[in-house]
């Protein structure tokens, strides 16, 4: 098949990035026709299997869900755009994909501003909705709520990657037909148990390439010094509870702060966003902060981690650091919530009874996250490989990306 992907940001450093850069390059390995449209200024630093890359001229303009810095463009909140803004950026990029026409589909990401750019494409297109844009622009929104409806009316197909982003799904546009779920996935080539040893010696050689970035003042990119930092925060056998992702409250960082304290662990903490700050305030002694980090380095850091919090407070279309988590053989605990419940469930469906509740949490429950953590550290080293094994086990059978990529276009075969 020829696919034209379209995405109107970066391909590393939030969900919807990291889903695109996986699926482009699975398709791209399964023989397909690949070209993937959007923001990212340094598309060879990622295997993308032979996907070609095309990055449509939009100007400045640059609409987003959450706020963060783009090289070269002047990032602002979709519902805070006029309609001549949005339409032009629309038309903008459809014109980019008429160009490379024909196609056997057009995936295009999100509800909006993906919808529109496909339905304007005037190709057969499919849009994967994620839940950033339906909870942060559009809900409560009824323009954008419209807008979104009327893209999604002509849709050959429509992705949500969770049960519950298809409950908001219709909450926000309504009924929307040729609905599939097909969850996100895991690379598990690339996440997998590694032998302690081997693990820090990869991560500190990735650390070691990393850009510079004097004074930490490209919030981007991993902090200054993370080699150093964690050859010695690793040369201790201390039990390590790690959190990776946005640094924002929603994404409920605070609550494992709150309870570190309680536990024989200390914090590790990747991701960067506009929360950092107050989060290292709040931090307890010991805690480490080192940035953002890739999937690169996140691949050899997972199995120094005994533990991985998602304690998002908010609801999540899906829990992938969770499941990355779990591929590498670092127990997940999640909030137990909209898509992360259905993560748990997944898990805990291949452990056995008396391990399965330790994979998450009651929503914002400090004494709750405190006895999982406590709990998992406390397996005996028997069962600690069992539940390694059981979790790793559930990432290949439900969210390897070979089998995400191959359901997605059976639904539109």
């Amino acid at each position: 098949m020829r696919i034209l992907v379209w995405h109107g940001y970066l391909l590393s450093g939030t969900g919807s990035n990291i889903y695109t850069q996986a699926l482009v390059r699975e398709w791209a390995r399964a023989g397909h026709d690949v070209t993937v449209l959007c923001q990212e200024p340094h598309p060879e630093r990622f295997d993308l299997g032979g996907a070609q890359v095309l990055r449509p001229g939009i100007g400045r303009l640059l609409p987003v869900f959450v706020l963060d810095r783009y090289e070269g463009l002047d990032a602002r909140l979709l519902q805070d755009l006029s309609s001549e803004e949005r339409d032009a950026y629309v038309e903008a990029n459809a014109a980019a994909v008429r160009e490379l026409l024909p196609a056997d589909l057009v995936f295009a990401n999100h509800v909006l501003l993906g919808g529109p750019v496909g339905a304007a494409s005037g190709a057969r297109y499919a849009v994967k909705a994620h839940g950033s844009e339906l909870e942060y622009s559009m809900r409560g929104n009824a323009e954008l709520e419209g807008w979104g409806r009327e893209s999604l009316r002509d849709a050959a197909a429509v992705y949500v990657g969770s049960a519950h982003i298809r409950e908001v799904l219709e909450e926000v546009v309504g009924h929307v037909d040729r609905v599939h779920e097909v969850p996100p996935g895991v690379d598990v080539d690339e996440f997998r148990p590694e032998e302690r040893d081997a693990a820090l010696a990869a991560l500190l050689e990735e650390c070691r390439a990393d850009p510079p970035n004097p004074g930490n003042r490209a919030e981007r990119l991993p902090d200054e010094g993370n080699a150093e930092r964690l050859a010695e925060w690793f040369a201790s056998r201390e039990p390590t509870v790690l959190y990776f992702g946005k640094l924002l409250y929603n994404k409920g960082v605070h609550v494992l702060l709150e309870a570190l304290p309680r536990v024989p662990a200390r914090g590790l903490i990747v991701g960067f966003g506009d929360y950092r700050a107050e989060l290292e305030r709040r931090a307890p002694p010991g805690t480490l902060f080192t940035g953002p980090l890739e999937h690169r380095h996140l691949r050899h850091l997972l199995p120094l981690c005994d533990v991985t919090v998602v304690p998002s407070v908010f609801p999540e279309a899906f829990g992938m650091v969770a499941a990355e988590a779990a591929a590498a053989g670092s127990l997940p605990i999640v909030a137990r919530h909209s898509g992360l419940a259905e993560v748990a469930a997944g898990l805990e469906r291949h452990l056995p009874a008396a391990h399965a509740p330790l994979v998450s949490f009651e929503t914002g429950d400090v004494e709750d996250l405190e006895r999982k953590i406590r709990g998992a550290l406390e397996l005996p080293a028997d069962d600690r490989q069992l539940v390694r094994d059981a979790i790793r086990r559930a990432v290949e059978e439900n969210w390897s990306w070979s089998r995400v990529a191959e359901r997605l276009l059976d639904a539109v075969s």
